[in-house]
């Protein structure tokens, strides 16, 4: 009841001495955006005309994903991106699909997600190399829960690790059973040059390391004052009034599309007074303050992270606070309310690789759905030496250069 695609495959070489003597026909189950088809590969079957040492051969398939299974990858591709793009559970795609009489295990589904995933491991495996070698990180993290079998009746609380690069625009997620410190670890263990978070403690110990320059969060800074706009709210809205005023030289860095060198000189003549004279007004106002009122703790938190809040000064390239990778966090977060947890921690991981790659997606104005089913179809048969090739950010490249031809 499906459309058919005919797709006809001839044998490599030359065939003039060659005769047909039939064909092979595989049926892939294939999805573009709207209806189901199939892809029907004609593969026809040639033989020599020496009667005495026939020699017969077929027209190559494509390599799949799935090798004589069912699915294409532009269905694969499908399944991914309603999951981890528009946050659309597997049992609710199986139901969509059973509308248009398909009807698919959710077990085999489960299978088919598995082998996808496995399938980008070693394009993932590349990124997290790539990324550790940025010279600015920022990092963040946010919750999932995850089935684990030595937890009877109860999820465990496990963590996405979320690493943003600012300036090549890159985004990584890592699964951790944990928020210790020592999660960040396959990514920060190495790594050198900026580093900007909340504040955290479990970054501190990363921070420490003289080739690392920890960096603050004035968002974080600006939220601790606002919970403190009850308690007291004219020590409160000054500081808030302040901090508008870093943000406000931003706003001018930006709308006039300066170069990181102007930006510098820009924060220095402008943002440093703000700043050391911020810094001066906290010194004195904490000095009378009890610690344990909701505006104690908002200026204890500023004070306690000076230097941090005032690295990005340095640099031009460096962002004034860690929105940046919070933004980045939030699909998760619509995920959790529509497939509540992962499997397993297993899963979780391979979750994140899919959120990862996703989030290049729409960082760099990617089509998540064609990147992954060109990704699917060739990252098999790539060199390995060339897989960067299929980053989201390469195959825009790949494709604007194929258009400028």
């Amino acid at each position: 009841h499906l459309p058919v695609e005919e797709i006809e495959i001839y044998p490599k070489g030359d065939l003039s001495s060659k005769v047909c003597i039939g064909k092979e026909i595989t049926d892939v189950l294939d999805y573009v955006p709207g209806y189901f088809k199939i892809k029907r590969y004609i593969r026809y079957k040639y033989a020599t005309k020496d009667k005495d040492n026939t020699q017969i051969t077929i027209g190559e398939l494509p390599e799949r994903i799935i090798d004589k299974g069912i699915p294409s990858e532009g269905l694969l591709a499908t399944i991914l991106v309603d999951k981890y793009v528009d946050h659309l559970p597997l049992h609710r795609q199986k139901q969509r699909f059973a509308r248009e009489n398909i009807d698919i295990a959710s077990s085999t589904i489960d299978g088919w997600t598995a082998q996808s995933m496995g399938a980008l491991k070693p394009l993932y495996e590349k990124f997290v190399m790539d990324i550790k070698n940025e010279g600015y990180l920022q990092a963040d993290e946010t919750t999932i829960k995850v089935l684990d079998p030595r937890k009877k009746n109860k999820t465990h609380l496990g963590y996405y690790w979320v690493y943003h690069a600012p300036i090549s625009k890159l985004v990584l997620f890592d699964y951790s059973p944990t928020r210790a410190s020592s999660a960040a670890l396959p990514i920060l263990e190495n790594f050198e040059g900026y580093l900007q978070t909340d504040g955290y403690a479990g970054y501190n110990a990363y921070g420490k390391k003289p080739e690392i320059t920890h960096l603050g969060c004035w968002a974080h800074a600006r939220r601790e004052f606002e919970r403190a706009l009850d308690n007291d709210r004219p020590r409160s809205e000054h500081a808030l009034v302040e901090i508008q005023k870093l943000y406000a030289v931003e706003r001018k860095a930006r709308k006039q599309e300066l170069s990181p060198e102007q930006t510098k000189e820009l924060r220095l003549k402008e943002s440093l007074p703000i700043i050391n004279e911020l810094g001066k007004w906290m010194f004195l106002q904490i000095k009378n303050t009890l610690p344990k009122s909701q505006i104690g703790k908002a200026l204890a938190y500023s004070q306690s992270r000076w230097d941090k809040l005032s690295a990005y000064l340095m640099d031009g390239n460096l962002q004034i606070d860690n929105n940046l990778v919070e933004n980045v966090i939030r699909p998760v977060a619509l995920g959790r309310k529509n497939y509540l947890f992962a499997g397993s921690h297993d899963a979780a991981q391979k979750a994140a690789m899919v959120y990862t790659f996703f989030a290049n997606c729409k960082k760099h104005d990617v089509n998540p759905y064609a990147w992954l089913k060109y990704t699917l179809e060739n990252i098999q048969s790539i060199n390995h030496k060339n897989i960067a090739d299929l980053y989201p950010h390469n195959y825009k490249k790949m494709l604007e250069s194929t258009k400028s031809k």
